[in-house]
């Protein structure tokens, strides 16, 4: 890190009005960005990321206080500063019916990138995203994190001084994420650009050279990531409970007293606790191994959140309800299931069971099928070939009757964002056959039970992610279906909120509710029961977690996480295939 900052933000403030309300966005933030380095900028949903980042590339103007950026006033030179730096927003503007090369010809064109320098610039990226061998491709084509690569390089057509990107990695795969890391890497290291992110994956602020932290508007610190690490040191254990699920022991230690957070990782529950000792509402329980462990990133952000008051610890969960053993009955069966599109197999023959109140996981690089299966389970779209049974009914007879039985929470949110949170409460009810007191009851159920209440009157399309998140599992369980299908669920949800979010979903497994689940976060797969890892349409590993993982043992890797053996399983498929 070299040089002046090339962004300062000097008591920026600016706020938005939410129907008749007015809700502050950014509240006196004061900050300097270092050149030369990729900066992190970390918060929960609703903190003032994407506003911060808008306001940074010149398309808002502050209420208060003032943003330079390239030694510009990002308001009255609007124009030069985004000649001057590159901006890619969370949902960056591909057009899907143009290729690959006639998206980066649109981007040029709008940068004013001279023709006689494009060749040599579109080689040098496509190079550099792996995309060259896709040129005459359709961008509507490719997978999440082709996509995500392709708006990287339009973004980067006019080689930028200060580079924007507003979680660029959420939504695709470990394999895409890895990828773009080495890009970013790459333009920091080789061009000495500056690169300000933000992200919902905390492993991902440990590679910032500093992480400004995020919360309601406001800074809450701002410094090197080992920082927050340092502050926990000595407070973080791994815990275990032979013969029982870490997610069982999980719900039963998030929000005892002593206890920060809860977390499962690998083959353990990941404490961190208010001191250095373990408290005695822990040390105490029977059957407890408990070794200390070196602290992260995460725990430190999140240590920080709650001693802010930022958010309440979990509270404790009730006793876990037996789980339903394994013979309790088989409710989805899947036999040589097949989807073709055109000349395209999209899902290439699949065999599995899953048994009631497992906690059942999907896993996949970008374009491996998973929603495409996913659509196929809920009779949203038929099989080109094979057995589907859900809920003990033939799919192809009786789809209507199976959806009756099951919630779907789909990988975008799909309400109806022009309907208040009460009318799509409302709308879901009745779709799913509820009238009179009962659908009073649920509507009820859920403002209460997911803390909607404060939100009744405001249009989800208003909501902040978490709580689009939180209405759409709502609408998903208005009926008490007995199945429940989660597309990628907590895709750029931030980590209290995905806390949360497992939290619910471990109640309705231990009561018995069947969860079938897609993620890009391999630490959420550490909480299912089983896992089936799928490229090209085909299922390349079917086991428990600690099974899979096992797989990927080497010399070099002796302790392997979730990320390294799906990687590796992916990777040695690409390699077999010719």
């Amino acid at each position: 890190m070299t040089g002046d900052p090339v962004l300062v933000a000097d008591g920026l403030g600016k706020a938005f009005r939410v129907g008749k309300r007015r809700v502050p966005a950014l509240d006196g933030v004061s900050l300097g960005i270092a050149a030369g380095a990729v900066t992190g900028l970390i918060g929960p949903d609703g903190a003032g990321k994407t506003t911060f980042m808008r306001l940074a590339a010149g398309l808002l103007r502050p209420d208060a206080g003032s943003i330079r950026v390239l030694g510009l006033d990002a308001s009255r030179d609007a124009l030069a500063v985004q000649a001057a730096l590159g901006y890619m927003p969370q949902r960056f503007g591909l057009y899907e019916d143009l290729t690959v090369q006639e998206n980066l010809d649109l981007y040029a064109d709008l940068q004013g990138v001279p023709a006689a320098l494009r060749a040599g610039r579109y080689a040098e990226l496509m190079h550099m995203t792996g995309l060259a061998p896709f040129t005459a491709r359709l961008a509507g084509r490719l997978s999440g994190g082709m996509k995500q690569k392709l708006g990287l390089a339009c973004t980067l057509v006019r080689a930028p001084r200060l580079l924007l990107l507003d979680e660029p990695t959420v939504g695709v795969d470990p394999v895409s994420r890895r990828e773009l890391w080495a890009i970013i890497d790459r333009l920091v290291r080789a061009e000495g650009m500056s690169v300000l992110l933000s992200t919902a994956y905390l492993d991902e602020a440990e590679r910032c050279a500093e992480v400004v932290l995020l919360h309601e508007g406001r800074v809450l610190d701002q410094g090197p990531p080992g920082r927050q690490s340092a502050r926990v040191a000595g407070r973080t254990w791994a815990v275990t409970a032979p013969g029982r699920r870490n997610r069982d022991l999980q719900a039963e230690l998030a929000g005892l007293d002593g206890v920060v957070d809860a977390l499962v990782q690998g083959e353990h529950v990941r404490l961190v606790t208010r001191a250095e000792h373990l408290p005695e509402a822990v040390a105490q329980r029977p059957g407890l191994l408990a070794q200390p462990t070196p602290a992260r990133f995460e725990d430190g952000f999140i240590d920080l959140l709650r001693a802010r008051g930022a958010a309440p610890a979990a509270p404790a969960a009730e006793a876990p309800a037996p789980t339903p053993p394994a013979g309790d009955g088989v409710v989805i069966e899947v036999a040589g299931l097949k989807r073709r599109f055109g000349d395209f197999w999209a899902v290439a023959g699949l065999d599995f069971q899953i048994r009631r109140g497992e906690i059942f996981g999907l896993l996949g690089a970008n374009g491996a099928g998973k929603t495409t299966t996913f659509r196929m389970l809920c009779g949203l779209l038929p099989a080109s070939a094979g057995q589907l049974r859900v809920a003990g009914l033939d799919l192809r007879h009786a789809a209507a009757a199976a959806r009756a039985r099951i919630g779907y929470m789909s990988q975008k949110f799909s309400l109806y964002g022009n309907l208040s949170v009460t009318q799509n409460l409302d709308f879901f009810a009745r779709i799913y056959g509820l009238a009179g007191t009962a659908r009073r009851a649920r509507l009820a159920w859920a403002l209460a039970e997911f803390e909607l209440a404060g939100y009744a009157d405001q249009l989800s399309a208003d909501l902040p992610l978490g709580y689009k998140q939180r209405l759409a599992l709502a609408c998903a369980l208005m009926h008490e279906p007995e199945i429940l299908f989660l597309d990628e669920p907590t895709s750029g949800v931030d980590p209290l909120a995905r806390r949360e979010f497992w939290q619910r979903i471990n109640g309705l497994a231990r009561r018995g509710v069947t969860v079938l689940v897609t993620t890009h976060f391999m630490e959420e797969a550490e909480y299912c029961d089983r896992l089936a890892i799928m490229a090209a349409g085909r299922i390349l590993a079917l086991d428990d977690p600690a099974a899979i993982k096992a797989r990927a043992r080497s010399p070099e890797h002796p302790e392997p996480g979730m990320e390294d053996a799906f990687i590796r399983l992916v990777e040695a498929s690409a390699e077999a295939t010719p």
